[in-house]
């Protein structure tokens, strides 16, 4: 018995040690655990979604340096990885433990910033895995200029590697001087084999081998639904899908649909989850109800890509609303090469709700110089079905790798239709452009996403739609890529460095101004601490400051020295604001220019920003009839820019993020770096480049671009309904019919639906419905198609003021209107801004220069 015991014991220990070994193995082999890493970080990390990055500094081998990014742009999703980066000189390899059995993702993170002094735009290098080339004399700085993103992610699928030890080698290109690699991210992440074989299109017999080769992912889209980030892919692979409507060609955009609630997603035993998520399966678009006009048109999208390469080209398709065989029935082109007849998918499903995927292959010949890939949908009349109809779920395009192990191409070029459609759109928010192209090569998974699209943002429909016009009339073709942000600019700065021997002020706004040594902003500032900044616009950081022994709280606007805006912006500020003096417009202390430093200051405002008091903050909802005061605040600053000099002052920005709210929530209209003088009494209008910000945009103005005081008037229209519903101007992350605002709320208000998108928390006994009534039709008169069609901010102003009578004395609204006369309301509307003056400059806006005439607050008490 006793023996029996110590066998027992014996065995159990031995059991124990064989757990603990494997234990031990299992913790110090990497082979099925993902690195996520931030390069050039000294310490472990979390992002905006919460994910850890490590630090890298364990596997790299070679000369290398660590920096941190000079400059955050507004777009990044995450200070994590990207303000950290890894620099190298000389050829450098990070060395990674892996599975020699499994097929990898490699996602490659670069933000081309200014890292030590470099300059970014010399970095030009090699990046090679296992023999395989990736990249190949890239440059970050160029690519993310032509696809204007802030950052570029590159994504690889990885064949496995035999020896279990993954290399990542970068290499400085030798064609260049001074040039050097860098990289802010790498992941490396263990996934499923998703790749098989595909039928090459054009070759009934060959079959081309997806598994023996590494991919390079193109294009990653939820056809007919919204961005799926990587927090919502499935199988924890984190791919990122973006809307395809960017790439859709000419007009037809056929409909979008998604699953109703009694058909759920049923994965078959041949389709894992980790092809792609329910998301993506339970959306879909469709060419539309007409037979007529689907049996004449193809459902198109057009890619641009590098030429002399493999692609593979992956359809997701789940039916949704049919059941039998026979009633969507339709054909698949790739490269105006049939890939497939007669596609049916419950033919191929069986029934309802069930996911499946195709693979083609296509070579892209460099033939006509225009590397482009066309996929194309139409209904196969010949089988007669039910409906002439087809569908489409999912679609990703992979790059394979060529005989060489290559997969680089060419850095992309921008197009002169990106070009033209920068200068057209150009804005004051963001420091890099947000626009579509139409011919870049070398398109990459990523860029800015900030939790929607992007992507995607893709966004401002009627930007996207007049290029796309535009681009189809001239040549027949086009391919777009998403807005991934909602403001541009081209403002360019000057070259060289401002050391302040040359002032780009004039000698009346300085005298004006106080002048700030930048001794004393520094010193305010904490020597720029970030712990002081309290927020980040195109121009640059914004940061709280003390002045004047500590007395004064003031807001303190530095440029971004490497941003390509700022002077125009800088200048136009201080001649604008140094001359205009309003309660409801934020004032100008003073400026600093030296060392090349471009540096404004203001007054302080205590409650930040509107727009951070409607929607995305933690803050307490405001009050109705906080908003309308604050509305009205805003109106009558507007108003006085109009009416209020000798020649009207467009703004040409408005929106919340521009409308400040100081300690005692009074609205002040801020930014006037795109601010110009208006048309004198012999002009209608001022003819100049289109600037803004999208989701504001007066489209009249886009069109003709041609610049009126009604342009601000529309812009303030979407900035009512913003505060009305509390949701941004646009959202790339709803359906396509929601992504404005704007275009959204008008279609509400007209079909007597405006209450379903009112924000929750106003909802109830807050506003009445006269209120109510009165301060939509006012938005709605703002956004009116044609300029003429507007009120004038003054009448925006009445109504405004109107609706909050109504608010405080419901049912008075028929009496009121009845005493008004235009003649009145004019002089009432004087009289209010007057009273609502703080003080009144001494100077005129007259071309902002002269200063012989001293104007007054009104020249012309009648009105406009």
């Amino acid at each position: 018995m006793v023996i029996n015991t110590y066998i027992y014991i014996i065995l159990f220990s031995l059991i124990l040690l064989s757990l603990n070994t494997i234990q031990v193995f299992s913790a110090n082999s990497n082979s099925s655990n993902p690195y996520i890493l931030s390069c050039g970080s000294s310490k472990d990390s979390i992002d905006s979604d919460g994910r850890k990055w490590s630090s890298d500094s364990q596997y790299i081998s070679g000369n290398s340096t660590t920096a941190k990014a000079q400059y955050q742009d507004p777009s990044l999703p995450s200070e994590v990885p990207y303000m950290s980066a890894r620099i190298f000189s000389s050829s450098s390899s990070y060395k990674l433990s892996v599975s020699p059995k499994q097929r990898l993702w490699l996602r490659l993170h670069f933000y081309p910033s200014s890292y030590n002094s470099l300059d970014k735009s010399s970095s030009y290098f090699d990046v090679t895995a296992n023999g395989f080339t990736l990249l190949k004399n890239f440059s970050a700085s160029i690519t993310a200029e032509a696809l204007t993103q802030a950052y570029i992610v590159k994504e690889f699928s990885l064949i496995p590697i035999a020896s279990g030890n993954l290399n990542i080698t970068f290499t400085p290109s030798s064609s260049h001087n001074n040039s050097f690699a860098f990289v802010n991210g790498i992941e490396v992440i263990p996934m499923p084999e998703l790749f098989q074989t595909a039928n090459m299109v054009g070759f009934d017999d060959q079959i081309i081998d997806e598994q023996s080769s590494t991919l390079q992912t193109m294009f990653r889209l939820n056809v007919g639904g919204q961005y799926v980030g990587p927090a919502n892919d499935s199988a924890g692979i984190k791919r990122t899908w973006y809307d395809d409507s960017p790439y859709l060609f000419g007009a037809a955009f056929g409909v979008t649909f998604q699953a109703e609630k009694n058909v759920s997603i049923q994965y078959p035993s041949n389709v894992s989850e980790s092809v792609a998520p329910v998301d993506v399966y339970s959306t879909a678009r469709s060419m539309g109800p007409d037979p007529k006009i689907n049996s004449n048109y193809n459902l198109t999208w057009v890619f641009q890509v590098d030429s002399n390469f493999t692609y593979v080209v992956r359809f997701h398709f789940c039916e949704l609303q049919l059941t039998k065989v026979n009633q969507r029935v339709f054909d698949i082109y790739v490269n105006n090469q049939t890939a497939q007849p007669a596609a049916d998918v419950i033919g191929w499903t069986g029934k309802i709700g069930v996911p499946l995927y195709k693979d083609y292959a296509v070579f892209v010949r460099d033939e006509t110089g225009d590397d482009e890939l066309w996929v194309a949908l139409h209904p196969t009349v010949s089988m007669k079905p039910e409906f002439y109809d087809a569908l489409l779920n999912g679609l990703e395009i992979f790059k394979m790798n060529d005989t060489r192990g290559n997969l680089a191409g060419p850095n992309p070029v921008p197009s002169q239709m990106l070009q033209d459609a920068e200068e057209a759109t150009a804005g004051a928010n963001n420091p890099s452009p947000r626009a579509g192209g139409s011919k870049n090569k070398g398109l990459v998974i990523g860029g800015v996403t900030g939790g929607a699209a992007g992507v995607v943002v893709a966004a401002a429909v009627c930007i996207v739609v007049y290029h796309r016009k535009k681009k189809s009339q001239e040549s027949g073709v086009g391919a777009w890529l998403p807005l991934y942000g909602t403001s541009t600019t081209m403002t360019s700065r000057k070259s060289g460095t401002n050391t302040g021997s040359t002032s780009h002020v004039s000698s009346l706004a300085a005298a004006l101004c106080r002048h700030f040594s930048l001794s004393e902003i520094k010193h305010g500032t904490k020597n720029f601490d970030e712990s002081q900044v309290i927020g980040v616009g195109g121009f640059g950081k914004v940061y709280k400051g003390l002045i004047d022994g500590g007395s004064m709280k003031v807001a303190i606007k530095r440029s971004n020295p490497s941003s390509e805006q700022g002077v125009n912006e800088f200048q136009t500020e201080i001649e604008m604001l140094s001359k205009l003096r309003h309660r409801h417009l934020v004032s100008l202390i003073g400026f600093c220019e030296e060392e090349g430093e471009m540096i404004l200051v203001y007054d302080y405002m205590a409650n930040g920003t509107l727009r951070e008091h409607l929607y995305k903050s933690n803050k307490p909802p405001l009050s109705w009839k906080q908003r309308l005061e604050i509305c009205i605040g805003a109106a009558r600053g507007l108003h006085y820019l109009h009416t209020g000099a000798r020649y009207t002052i467009i703004h040409r920005d408005v929106k919340t993020t521009n409308i400040l709210l100081d300690e005692n929530w009074v609205a002040k209209v801020s930014d006037f770096g795109l601010s110009k003088t208006g048309p004198n009494l012999q002009q209608t209008h001022v003819s100049t480049m289109v600037k803004g910000s999208f989701g504001y945009l007066d489209p009249e103005y886009f069109r003709r671009q041609q610049l009126t005081e009604k342009s601000d008037v529309y812009s303030f229209g979407v900035v009512l309904f913003e505060v009305l519903c509390a949701r941004p101007a646009l959202n790339a992350t709803l359906p396509k019919e929601q992504v404005s605002l704007g275009d959204w709320a008008l279609h509400c208000q007209k079909r007597g639906a405006l209450h379903e998108i009112i924000d929750p928390h106003l909802k109830g006994a807050q506003i009445n419905p006269e209120c109510l009534k009165k301060f939509a039709e006012t938005a709605e008169k703002c956004l009116s198609d044609h300029g003429l069609d507007r009120p004038s901010m003054g009448d925006v102003l009445w109504n405004l003021e109107f609706a909050l009578q109504l608010l405080d004395h419901p049912g008075e609204g028929s009496v009121v209107a009845e005493v008004r006369a235009s003649d009145a309301c004019a002089m009432h509307i004087a009289t209010l801004g007057i009273e609502e003056e703080s003080s009144t400059a001494s100077v005129p806006v007259d071309g902002l220069t002269d200063s012989s005439v001293v104007f007054s607050q009104f020249v012309n008490q009648q009105g406009r």
